[in-house]
Parts: C-alpha cells; structure tokens; sequence
C-alpha cells in the first residue's frame, strides 16, 4: 500500500512532514444532477393540477458541463448553472423558446418567477427529492426522475 506524504525541505533538512489526501468532491452538488419533476410550489392560490394540467415543469443539472436547463410546462429554457455549497443563483440570463401555451401560461409564469426567488437548495438524503429554498422558505420541491 502506498501513502501518500507530503514533506516540506528546507536546505535539505525536512521541517515537516504530514499524510496528503485528496479532498472530495462537494457531494451536495454532484447530488444535484440529472433530471427532476416539479410536484410543489408554494405562492399560487390556483391548485398545483390547475396550473400544469398537461405537463409538469422540469428542471435538469448537468453539473461536469455546468449547465441547467428545462422545461416550464410549456416552454424549454437553458443557462449556466450557479452553485456554490448549496447556494444556487438562477438570476443569470437563460435561453427559452417562445412557444404559445395557453392551457400553461399562467403556470409557466409562476414556475419562472419562483425560480428567480431562489437562493439555496436540498437534497434529502436519498437522493429522490429536492427541496428549492428561498430564504428560509421551501418554495419549490422536485422528484427525482
């Protein structure tokens, strides 16, 4: 078995010397990717069925490539994927279509303006939810696909 040991010289003398291992990669993130289905959003007096009786909003991480992208019940959207810990920023310009949904409409604007509310996110620890937060409020949550 090899270890791995990091040894500090100076003038050839070793001043210190300690274990190196390599740091993980933040696992909260990599959690993140993949697709999820929208199943709740808070703020809409219509019913959850009333504002997507077609199609559910989805969301979908490619955390190696950085990218987020979707789709709002009507319409697709693409951007760059902000995240730091579990600190999320959807405020950055995205690309959408601009297809016409008139069955979706209302929902498609809810689904859009929550997103921009929110500041953090969680994944519980099975790895089939995830929970958008604004603030400390849970505004939006999600299932695995």
């Amino acid at each position: 078995m090899r270890k791995n040991i990091l040894v500090l010289l100076f003038l050839g003398v070793a001043l210190i010397s300690c274990n190196a291992t390599k740091t993980q990669k933040n696992d909260s993130v990599s959690k993140l990717d993949g697709m999820w289905e929208l199943n709740y959003i808070s703020g809409p007096r219509i019913a959850f069925d009333g504002l997507y009786p077609n199609k559910k909003p989805t969301i979908n991480f490619n955390v190696k490539e950085n990218q987020v992208s979707g789709n709002s019940s009507c319409n697709s959207f693409t951007g760059k994927l902000v995240v730091t810990g579990n600190k999320i920023d959807f405020t950055q310009p995205m690309a959408m279509t601009k297809m016409m949904c008139m069955d979706a409409q209302q929902g498609e604007q809810v689904f859009m303006s929550t997103l921009q509310k929110i500041t953090s996110y969680d994944v519980t620890d099975d790895g089939k939810t995830l929970n958008f937060i604004s603030g400390d409020i849970a505004m939006m949550r999600f299932t695995k696909k």
